[in-house]
């Protein structure tokens, strides 16, 4: 159980949406129940399926990437590096004033570097490089923004990528705590994603889970009697986490506090055995972890897959820990997409925004609630707090699932 005087602090927050760039230009976006959905432009998707996503537009990588990096690169990467920029200046903290070997990187990847994957792949039919050539340059783009950032700002401590998907954002930032407790004083944490090509959508067809629907506001529709699948995005949020110590010294103003964490994974289901899932185990390890009772959480932040199954899975792992229509329940990745490995730093971060405003986002697009989900989803508009508590679920493909409980500082 994690001491409450000894809790990792939140003290800085950059977030790359497709609602908005920046926390503030994020926030007010999703308060307002303003969507980033839209049809496809990175490229020519009319003969895909899938035609409508969440993508970051409004986006000048000039200001932090620098010209020669932003070549050797791709999105995925230069959302990385401005967000961990963002983070670090709302945070107050130049790298250059902070012991080196202190100063960590934990990041989530899920999709790593598709776009250049795709890049790669088309040289396969002009120039002709090996596929050995082709994958090793994906694999090494896996942990290519934890390492730029590490580069970029002097940070020599420990790095590392974590790859459980949807899940990622809130087990990196889980692994970021454990690095508070053994010298580290400051790390960068949280995962963004940019999967939006044609290689990398067709890498997320294979899963069969997302919406075919063109109707941007009616594609993603989780806990909703007319849900068909999530509808893919791209983007998320770095966040700085702090030694408490470290934190106060420096008069930092903390967004929030990681109470309590814990992981689960589902077994693979096989004939004769139905799918079994450990979700509601997940958040009640959580919350003994934050050494909180369920009455004691204010919002719940939901993985919202938008799969019918999905969602009345989760649906049931929440009202088996809370009880039906017990605690409010929101999925403002309604507005963004699922982010993969920025699905839930993005969550993480918006909860934390909760928190300090005492305002719940809304789940926008959700007209008629499936009634086999017994939850309080907030619809339309936002509710009033306080909040003072939040979980946030995340649950990756693949069978992970994580779950974290924030507090107030």
């Amino acid at each position: 159980m994690t001491d409450p005087t000894r809790r990792p602090l939140i003290t800085g927050i950059g977030i790359t949406a497709p609602n908005g760039l920046g926390t503030q230009a994020y926030w007010s976006a999703t308060l307002d129940g303003k969507s980033g959905l839209g049809r496809i432009t990175r490229f020519d998707a009319d003969r895909y399926p899938v035609r409508i996503a969440g993508e970051v537009t409004e986006f000048d990588d000039t200001e932090h990437v620098p010209s020669r990096l932003a070549v050797q690169t791709d999105h995925w990467t230069h959302l990385g590096l401005t967000a961990a920029d963002m983070a670090l200046r709302d945070a107050g903290i130049d790298p250059a004033a902070h012991p080196e070997y202190q100063m960590a990187v934990v990041t989530a990847s899920s999709s790593g570097g598709t776009e250049f994957g795709q890049r790669e792949i088309e040289k396969l039919w002009t120039r002709g490089p090996s596929y050995v050539g082709v994958y090793q340059s994906i694999a090494w783009f896996y942990a290519a923004t934890t390492g730029q950032i590490s580069i970029r700002h002097g940070m020599r401590g420990p790095c590392g990528v974590i790859c459980t998907e949807q899940a990622g954002g809130l087990d990196a930032a889980a692994h970021a705590r454990r690095l508070l407790t053994t010298g580290t004083t400051m790390v960068v944490t949280g995962g963004t994603d940019a999967s939006l090509c044609p290689y990398g959508l067709v890498a997320q067809l294979s899963t069969g889970l997302l919406s075919t629907r063109d109707d941007p506001e009616r594609a993603y529709l989780p806990f909703d009697t007319d849900a068909c699948g999530y509808v893919p995005g791209e983007g998320g949020a770095m966040l700085i986490l702090e030694h408490p110590a470290t934190a106060r010294a420096r008069d930092a103003h903390p967004y929030g506090a990681i109470a309590g964490y814990a992981a689960t994974f589902d077994p693979r289901p096989h004939p004769g055995h139905p799918p079994t899932t450990n979700l509601h185990r997940t958040i009640t390890l959580a919350l003994d972890d934050a050494r909180t009772t369920p009455d004691q959480i204010d919002v719940v932040f939901a993985d919202a897959h938008g799969h019918p199954a999905h969602d009345r899975a989760e649906a049931q792992a929440i009202t088996t820990v809370f009880g039906p229509h017990a605690v409010p329940v929101t999925a403002p990745k309604t507005m963004t997409g699922r982010l993969y490995a920025g699905g839930a730093a993005l969550d993480l971060a918006t909860a934390l925004l909760a928190i300090r405003d005492g305002v719940i986002p809304p789940t926008t697009g959700v007209r008629a609630a499936d009634p086999a989900c017994e939850i309080d989803l907030v619809r339309a508009t936002p509710r009033d707090g306080p909040v003072r508590n939040a979980l946030i679920i995340a649950r990756g493909h693949g069978g992970f699932n994580a779950a974290m409980v924030v507090t107030t500082p």
